[in-house]
């Protein structure tokens, strides 16, 4: 099982983007999910996080800002960024605990560089 993401990019200072990440491989479905970010010289820290009911949680850094969703069906989460600024700029990482038929493991995905310059 690999955690895929994908959407990130240059944008301006305004802008927005979307990341999304699912799971490749054969799974039974995926329980809670979110997205974590890393900048240069810094700690990996929390953005956003969303629970299989649609329940979130958002570091205050991000809030009214990003919205992070789910298509369950799909077991794609989404992470649609506006207002962006320079301080956002970081790598931004998927999370997710995956369910293989009765295991729950977590995983996280390989990474997608976000970059908030003009």
């Amino acid at each position: 099982v690999q955690l895929q993401a994908s959407g990130g990019g240059l944008v301006q200072p305004g802008g927005s983007l979307r990341l999304s990440c699912a799971p490749s491989g054969r799974i039974s479905g995926v329980n809670d999910m979110g997205w974590y970010r890393q900048a240069p010289g810094k700690q990996r820290e929390l953005v956003a996080t969303i629970r299989r009911s649609g329940e979130t949680n958002y570091a205050d850094s991000v809030k009214g800002r990003f919205t992070i969703s789910r298509d369950n069906a799909k077991n794609t989460v989404y992470l649609q960024m506006n207002s962006l600024k320079s301080e956002d700029t970081a790598v931004y990482y998927c999370n997710a605990d995956v369910v293989v038929v009765v295991w729950v493991q977590n995983y996280w995905g390989q990474g997608t560089l976000v970059t908030v310059s003009s």
